[in-house]
């Protein structure tokens, strides 16, 4: 399940892409399968032995093109391991909530991306989040939980700050959403509850079946109850400056 819409973000046959705080890896394998040069980088060893593993079974598979190359490390956001413009895309995913110093992350990434390259942030919509923090502290306040609810303009508003010049936004995973409120509302770590359960095999039928019913509401409602919020960014070149 994508959050990234990269009919909106085109990424090119051996471009060189970060997915930052990669997580179990579902951008950075769609990035592969269209042929990039991926690197895929979190601080959770686990997962990142995860993602090397799939990313070896997908070219034992034939998944990715000649010429693309992905690799899977452990690292740290605030202090990537990357020289400056390394990187032609970066993407990072339903991170930045839950960072303490995201200037910091944002600062970093601005650095390692290469002037004219593009970027790629999503973090939780404000109302859908906000109804989640109502229903449940169990949601948010865990280890590692998410620390911060952005509003839109405040995002974006950070990323002109570090450098960045946003060309576009949308919200995405409608029918994420009352999942959510579903679960905020039984228990974060109830999955027995009826309407959790029916509610999830739901989500799993249609990301399996992509059934048109569903791919029409869902984009009907990502304007009104998105549980994400995606915002698209150039990194301009050294002569250019970005608007305040």
């Amino acid at each position: 399940m994508l959050t990234v819409d990269f009919s909106r973000f085109p990424l090119a046959p051996g471009d060189r892409v970060l997915d930052l705080g990669c997580g179990a890896g579902r951008h950075a394998f769609e990035c592969y399968r269209r042929g990039a040069r991926v690197v895929a980088l979190d601080r959770n060893g686990d997962e990142i032995r995860e993602v090397a593993k799939w990313f070896a079974a997908m070219r034992e598979a034939g998944e990715a093109p000649e010429g693309a190359t992905a690799t899977a490390m452990e690292g740290d956001a605030l202090a990537l391991p990357f020289p400056d413009d390394s990187f032609d895309v970066v993407i990072i995913s339903e991170v930045m909530e839950h960072i303490p110093d995201d200037k910091g992350v944002l600062a970093e990434m601005v650095r390692v991306l290469r002037p004219g390259g593009r970027i790629a942030v999503t973090v939780p919509r404000y109302g859908p989040e906000k109804i989640c923090w109502a229903l449940s502290d169990a949601y948010h306040e865990v280890e590692g939980g998410h620390i911060r609810i952005y509003r839109a303009e405040e995002l974006l508003a950070k990323m002109r700050e570090a450098g960045l010049r946003p060309y576009g936004t949308h919200h995405a995973h409608a029918l994420h959403s009352p999942y959510w409120w579903l679960k905020c509302a039984f228990g974060v770590d109830n999955d027995k509850a009826l309407p959790v359960r029916a509610y999830h095999k739901l989500l799993v039928w249609d990301i399996m079946k992509k059934p048109a019913a569903t791919r029409i509401t869902e984009r009907a409602l990502n304007p009104l109850i998105g549980k994400s919020f995606v915002a698209y960014a150039t990194k301009p070149h050294r002569d250019q400056t970005v608007p305040a």
